[in-house]
């Protein structure tokens, strides 16, 4: 299958796609990928040792992910986000692709992103979730109270997508969460520079759980559900 086919743009223009400007620019949009690749999809998800976002490496992943990843990275799909979003050029800046397939419970404090990002987008890929608001994408209207909600909680479903516009009050977060969350993060960021650093960050956290995972999840067991943290 082609990564065009995978996703496609147009498919942003669901009927039941919501996009706001307030509190801050983002986009909800559901049914982003094809039933018929789900079970490639699934296959092709890499097998991380640990919780947590990981930067992008093409040897960890299968051909699918692979190509739905360059299509995610195209600057034709940025140029699409960036038309909804306000966000004009969006093709222009540097991408850092971080994936993540499971979570712990210190995951998905309150946050807005750092100010080296210009937009995050976050396309899920669990085939199913429990019936349960836990690890379900908020947008919020402040930083200290998680369920200041601005619109509907997503579900990290099959397809499901939201992309944001990083402002200084584009709180998100998700309630305490353990077990598998598949997801591919894209971010837009300001120069190469802080794409390096990054991925230089996200190489040593790796390496640094696949030692200490125990301890990162001992740590945030018991993290306030409103928790929040500054980028």
């Amino acid at each position: 299958m082609s990564a065009a086919v995978l996703l496609d743009p147009a498919r942003l223009d669901r009927p039941d796609t919501d996009i706001r400007r307030e509190p801050f620019p983002f986009l909800i949009a559901h049914g982003q990928l094809p039933d018929e690749s789900r079970t490639d999809l699934e296959r092709d998800f890499p097998r991380y040792a640990s919780a947590g976002f990981f930067p992008y490496d093409a040897s960890d992943c299968g051909p699918t992910v692979n190509a739905l990843v360059e299509r995610l990275t195209t600057p034709e799909f940025a140029s699409a986000v960036g038309k909804r979003l306000g966000i004009e050029n969006l093709g222009q800046y540097p991408t850092l692709v971080t994936l993540c397939r499971s979570l712990n419970k210190r995951h998905g404090t309150i946050h807005t992103d750092s100010k080296s990002k210009v937009a995050t987008a976050l396309l899920y890929l669990n085939t199913q979730w429990p019936d349960t608001s836990d690890g379900c994408l908020r947008f919020l209207g402040s930083i200290d109270n998680i369920d200041d909600i601005v619109a509907p909680e997503l579900k990290p479903l099959y397809g499901e997508f939201a992309v944001f516009k990083r402002c200084d009050n584009s709180f998100h977060g998700h309630l305490p969460y353990e077990g598998e969350r598949r997801v591919i993060q894209v971010a837009w960021l300001t120069s190469e520079e802080e794409k390096l650093r990054k991925t230089k960050r996200g190489k040593f956290a790796r390496a640094f759980k696949k030692l200490f995972g125990s301890l990162d999840r001992r740590l945030g067991a018991d993290r306030d559900r409103s928790a929040a943290h500054r980028d």
